[in-house]
């Protein structure tokens, strides 16, 4: 495997894999501003298949969430494989709220 890596890329709104140049995966996000600060809002998450079972989204979300949690934004998990992991990572709890009408009112169509 070569050295792939997440990466931050808050001018397209995503976190990524990157392989040498390439991207091969994001976990795409909307910031919402509210009364009680940011919400990240994560809404869609792939891997190119060809990079599939390495445990690759995995290691993007989990780079992605603590990125969340250290700029001080709570995660709204939208995405199936997003609600999925902090289901199973249960040390996210309070960081988490719970999407809501404005939330999902902000999201691309389509």
């Amino acid at each position: 495997m070569s050295d792939i890596k997440p990466v931050f890329l808050p001018e397209r709104q995503r976190f990524a894999l990157d392989d040498e140049g390439k991207i091969i995966g994001a976990a795409h996000y909307r910031d919402f501003d509210g009364s009680e600060g940011v919400d990240r809002i994560f809404f869609h998450t792939t891997v190119d298949e060809e990079y599939g079972g390495q445990g690759l989204a995995g290691i993007m979300v989990k780079f992605a969430l603590e990125n969340t949690i250290a700029s001080g934004a709570r995660i709204v998990p939208v995405c199936p494989y997003v609600k999925a992991y902090v289901a199973k990572h249960t040390e996210y709890a309070e960081h988490l709220a719970e999407p809501e009408k404005h939330h999902l009112d902000i999201l691309p169509r389509g």
